[in-house]
Formats: C-alpha cells, structure tokens, sequence
C-alpha cells in the first residue's frame, strides 16, 4: 500500500483541523495555504471528508470547515480509508478469488500479516495523539 497525494493531503487537512481549537471554523483559504493543496483538490477532499461526516462545511463570509468528530476518537485508519478505501497489503487478502493460489500461497498469508498489523496500527493513533505531537505542521500555525 502507498499513500497517494490525496490521503496525504486528506490526512494532512484532518491533522491540521484537529491542531484547532475544538469546534473552531476554520476558513478554507487557510487549509489550502497551510497545507499547499490546490484549491480544486481541496474541494474534492472536503466534499468527501463531509459525506463521511468527518467534517462539516460551511458557506458565507464567516464560512469554512471544522471536524465534526473529535480527534481523540477519529484514527488514521478511518481517515486514510475515506481517502483509499479498505486498507489492505495485496488484493488476494480482501478478495482471495482473484488468485486460486490464496489457500496455500505462503505470501497470501504474509499479506494478510501485514494486513493485519498495518490496520491495527493505524486503527491505534488518533489524530488527538498526532496533534500533540511536534509535527510538520507547526510551523504553518505559527508553533514552531
């Protein structure tokens, strides 16, 4: 698996959003410039952030976006699979019927390992724990 521009800058919007005061609109001028996410992209991640009721849109001169989840219940896993879909290492561990080899393939049950171990480690960081931490966004808010 690799994460691809949009889960990085979906993941980067929510890490950002989550370094905001609770419950803080924040303009989405500010999101694209801090972030450096051209504004059409930014829009196509908001829009599917807000189907997944992640984050919740407003319009208006006082308009912008805000996490509607709060980043201590809100993990890495969540986001990166609105962004990518399921997680997963190799298709043969969320679909074996794609290789007749699945059942006794010797990698398939590597894959699902790393499967395993990989979702179970971006299901355990919350976006509260990444906010906390000296990041590369700091600078963007003025932190650093």
């Amino acid at each position: 698996m690799r994460l691809n521009r949009h889960a990085d800058y979906t993941i980067r919007t929510v890490l950002y959003l989550a370094m905001q005061d609770a419950g803080a609109v924040v303009p989405r001028r500010d999101v694209v410039e801090a972030m450096g996410i051209p504004d059409s992209f930014f829009r196509k991640i908001a829009t599917q952030l807000g189907r997944a009721g992640i984050l919740e849109l407003t319009r208006g001169a006082r308009g912008g976006c805000r996490l509607r989840v709060d980043p201590a219940s809100l993990t890495l896993l969540q986001v990166a699979e609105t962004a990518l879909g399921e997680v997963y290492f190799n298709d043969c561990v969320v679909r074996p019927e794609t290789c007749r080899r699945s059942a006794r393939c010797a990698v398939h049950h590597v894959c699902a390992a790393a499967t395993e171990q990989l979702r179970g480690l971006l299901a355990g960081i919350t976006f509260a724990e990444l906010a906390r931490e000296e990041s590369c966004l700091s600078e963007s808010l003025g932190l650093g």
